[in-house]
């Protein structure tokens, strides 16, 4: 795979929050293909060196599309794959494209596609890329096998049905990999799922050695949790809190009552780790785990890092009753990241992680496990205004500009954020008043005037969401915490891209030193 550059906060650094399915111009979402080229393009011309995408794994539900409730913790998302790359590869031929023309069927557009791509690739492929595919399929096959066929028996029985209402024979996974031997379409389907990947990790690559080339880094995003209906939980169930007569979660996790859900917290519904057979395996499945991003990224942001040091466990029985849950504390975050710390002085360059802390009350246990380790923080500028005083002059508010550290990111807002200009206009007009004068800016310098603060600041990198740069209201914003409908569409078009807001960019970045 691809080799890291090695990126350290030794320097001043600014870039864009932009998932891929974001990007413009491809069938239903954006992909890996010309678009992402642009993008950097892009970047690059403004003087910014990082891109930022939020996790790129497979959705585990077509109706959702949340990229935080994934199938496998390793595979990357099929809808990510360029169909221009295919047909470049003679994979697929113009007499083989499809026409599409409502948004729902896009989906399954692009699978037909990759089928009939697999079907070009058996036929036509070069021995080099025959050559590739078996190396590929060998490298990654830790996590490949189990994949593909969590994927071929999710055709086998409706993608959408969970892997707990499958046929008796299938719901275990030892049983199940004895019918792969014997099941022609189930031995097809697996097949099909390591070409799909196989595809993606070589798009992937040739867009991050791109990236390298032009100076650019890219940043990830890791969700400590993984869905209970996903290859991680079926294939090792070991390593989760799990019901030993359904198989299902003895526990999900989730948050009591915080900032994004005040009034009833959150339940994401995400099985509880057994850190305990975890840790006495050497902590394999999270090794191997990095490993994955290792070769995607060169940072990744840590989502939910209070999870390394205690969670929120609430019975599967009524999740949806958030305040049964419980605290489990003293999780065994530090034995992990030792070992992970071992491991990275085999690997060809380090992967630099970043501790998501946001969201609830820092605690001392949390802030002491990301500090030991020198994990960069997160800062976010709009919460700097939403949760403290009107009297800045005394705050603590950590994520007031004035009171960043260098040791962090610092965004204007994240994807669970509404846009800057969003959030503004939602303020109440004593608390944008206030804004203004801490800025020194009027409204209608909005959200300018804050990506300039951002900048301002000495936070060793800082990104910020393509909205912002935009201009874009609250109809812009990427996702609604609590919320399942609506989230995870938004695009932008290279219209709405003004020279203006390339030229203060690069004003930005010139006189901020990033």
């Amino acid at each position: 795979m691809t080799t890291n550059h090695d990126f350290k906060f030794d320097k001043r650094r600014a870039g864009i929050l932009l998932h891929i399915t974001s990007l413009p111009g491809a069938p239903g979402n954006g992909d890996l293909g010309r678009q992402a080229y642009y993008f950097i393009d892009f970047l690059k011309e403004c003087g910014l060196s990082v891109w930022q995408t939020l996790p790129i794994c497979p959705p585990h539900k077509s109706t959702d599309l949340s990229p935080y409730q994934c199938q496998s913790a390793h595979a990357g998302n099929p809808l990510l794959i360029s169909l221009g790359g295919l047909f470049d590869k003679g994979w697929l031929s113009n007499t083989e494209k499809l026409e599409f023309s409502q948004q729902q069927n896009t989906i399954q557009y692009r699978y037909d596609c990759l089928k009939k791509a697999y079907a070009g690739f058996s036929e036509r492929a070069e021995e080099d890329d025959r050559k590739s595919y078996k190396k590929f399929v060998l490298e990654q096959a830790y996590w490949l096998e189990d994949y593909a066929l969590f994927r071929a028996l999710k055709d086998k029985h409706e993608k959408e049905i969970a892997w707990w209402d499958w046929e008796l024979k299938y719901r275990v996974h030892a049983q199940a990999l004895e019918q792969v031997q014997t099941d022609e379409t189930l031995k097809n389907a697996f097949e099909q799922y390591r070409f799909e990947q196989f595809v993606f990790f070589s798009q992937w690559k040739k867009l991050k050695d791109y990236a390298h080339q032009n100076g650019v880094s890219l940043f990830g995003d890791m969700p400590i949790y993984v869905a209970e209906d996903s290859v991680d939980v079926w294939a090792k169930g070991e390593n989760f809190l799990l019901d030993e007569t359904t198989g299902r979660a003895k526990f999900v996790a989730g948050v009591p009552p915080e900032f994004f859900a005040p009034n009833t917290g959150q339940c994401w519904g995400n099985p509880i780790y057994n850190w305990k057979n975890l840790q006495a395996d050497g902590f394999k499945w999270w090794i191997e785990r990095f490993r994955t991003l290792h070769q995607l990224f060169d940072l990744v942001r840590l989502s939910h890092f209070c999870g390394f040091q205690e969670c929120y466990a609430i019975p599967n029985t009524d999740p949806l009753f958030i305040k049964k849950g419980h605290w489990m504390k003293g999780l065994p975050g530090e034995a992990l990241f030792n070992t992970l710390q071992k491991e990275q002085e085999n690997w060809d360059s380090p992967l630099l992680l970043v501790a998501e802390t946001v969201g609830m009350k820092s605690k001392t246990e949390v802030l002491k496990l990301r500090d030991e380790f020198k994990f960069p923080g997160i800062r976010i500028l709009q919460l700097g205004f939403d949760s403290g005083p009107l009297n800045y002059t005394n705050s603590d508010n950590p994520h007031l500009p004035h009171n960043i550290g260098a040791h962090h990111v610092a965004y204007t807002g994240t994807h669970d954020n509404n846009t800057t200009l969003g959030w503004f206009q939602a303020l109440e007009p004593d608390l944008q008043q206030k804004v203004c004068e801490y800025l020194h800016a009027n409204p209608n310098d909005m959200p300018w005037s804050l990506i300039e603060k951002a900048f301002e600041t000495t936070a060793s990198l800082v990104v910020i969401p393509m909205q912002d740069i935009l201009a874009g209201d609250a109809r812009q914003r990427m996702n609604i915490p609590g919320t399942s409908k609506g989230n995870w569409r938004w695009r932008f078009n290279w219209r709405d891209v003004s020279s203006q807001s390339k030229e203060q960019l690069k004003e930005f970045v010139e006189r901020y030193g990033r």
